[in-house]
């Protein structure tokens, strides 16, 4: 049986990250999504307290063994603060934690402590595509051996900094199966339009279409192990995320109940109200126990994990559109104007349903 109590050191990383939220990320939330742009300065500073350096061992450059339970506590915390800010403080790890989880040695020890031991970096994956029955153990993109070389072809879509990652990994069908590649910065064959791409949120962080058009990359360049760990890392991560936007579009909305006048009473004391919150909060608190199962059974192995990290996404995408919809009517007219944030959490939390790879710790 787990435990509901944070380590001491978990505490220490989830306070920082705490402040880092409540101080940094969510007073620039508003601007950083009607300018287009995140502060470099904040990502930087999200980047130094070492959320994705906590997940990887001391011996490619990080604080020590990983733990998934820590990577979601803190995602949780960062996606409370902005969840475009926490994906971009973060978007190294698309790019680390698939090699970590699926990488030979020597490609761990060659591409993790250049990324980890560094100031912060563009580094991205590429695995949703452009279609409406898009399956991540299914891809339509293909890699097919050519010599002492693999064979790129496909699209994908919503791949956060392609314009300008050092690297990115290229998730492409082999033998069936889903594997992943290291393609590095100018590679032949790679086309990524100067525009970005355009979505109801996160406007805040820039997403790309990458396409691949006879891409040769070295057999080396292959990351051998299974993609299902990798998959798992990322549903759970994503399923905090959203515990995280549901957390701050609640708490919104609950504070603006209570004190907003209508009628001669708050809005909190309206019946119909209370039991919105209340449901929100009981949904919410479900998730965040699911997703914290999930995650300590991906830590100790056990057989069902994989199983529990695809309920916790499914179910926190679910619950974070309720929420946050719950959270806009809530509001009333003040919900759909931009001076409040339930809109954008609502934008945002829409997206959960297709955001499988876009954040991984």
């Amino acid at each position: 049986m787990y435990s509901f109590e944070p380590s001491e050191e978990q505490k220490m990383l989830i306070d920082a990250v705490n402040r880092f939220a409540t101080n940094d990320m969510r007073p620039a939330a508003h601007d950083a999504e009607e300018s287009g742009q995140y502060q470099s300065r904040l990502i930087d500073k999200g980047w130094e307290l070492g959320v994705l350096q906590a997940s990887i061992p001391e011996a490619y450059g990080g604080f020590g063994d990983r733990s998934v339970v820590t990577g979601v506590l803190a995602a949780e915390s960062m996606a409370w603060g902005d969840l475009a800010g926490s994906m971009a403080i973060m978007a190294p790890g698309l790019f680390t934690m698939p090699i970590l989880l699926a990488g030979t040695e020597e490609q761990k020890k060659t591409y993790i402590p250049a990324v980890i031991e560094a100031a912060w970096q563009p580094y991205t994956a590429a695995l949703l595509e452009p279609k409406f029955d898009f399956d991540a153990n299914d891809v339509a993109t293909t890699a097919e051996a050519s010599g002492d070389e693999y064979l790129l072809n496909g699209e994908k879509t919503y791949v956060p900094f392609a314009s300008e990652a050092k690297s990115m990994i290229v998730y492409a069908k082999m033998d069936g199966k889903t594997r992943g590649f290291i393609l590095p910065s100018g590679t032949p064959g790679v086309t990524i339009p100067a525009e970005r791409q355009k979505l109801m949120g996160l406007n805040a962080l820039p997403f790309y279409s990458v396409k691949l058009e006879g891409v040769r990359i070295p057999k080396a360049n292959i990351l051998p192990g299974e993609f299902g760990p990798v998959l798992d890392a990322s549903r759970v991560t994503l399923a905090s995320m959203a515990v995280g936007v549901a957390k701050a579009a609640f708490e919104y909305s609950r504070d603006y109940a209570k004190d907003r006048d209508v009628f001669g009473m708050k809005v909190a004391q309206k019946q119909a109200i209370a039991f919105m919150l209340a449901e929100m909060a009981i949904e919410i608190e479900a998730m965040r126990a699911l997703t914290w199962e999930a995650a300590w059974m991906l830590d100790t192995g056990k057989p069902d994990a994989t199983k529990q990290a695809y309920l916790a996404q499914t179910g926190a995408a679910d619950m974070v559109m309720m929420v946050t919809d719950r959270a806009v009517q809530i509001l009333g007219g003040h919900g759909y104007i931009r001076e409040h944030p339930v809109e954008l959490f609502m934008r945002n939390g829409r997206g959960f349903a297709t955001f499988t790879g876009l954040a991984m710790v």
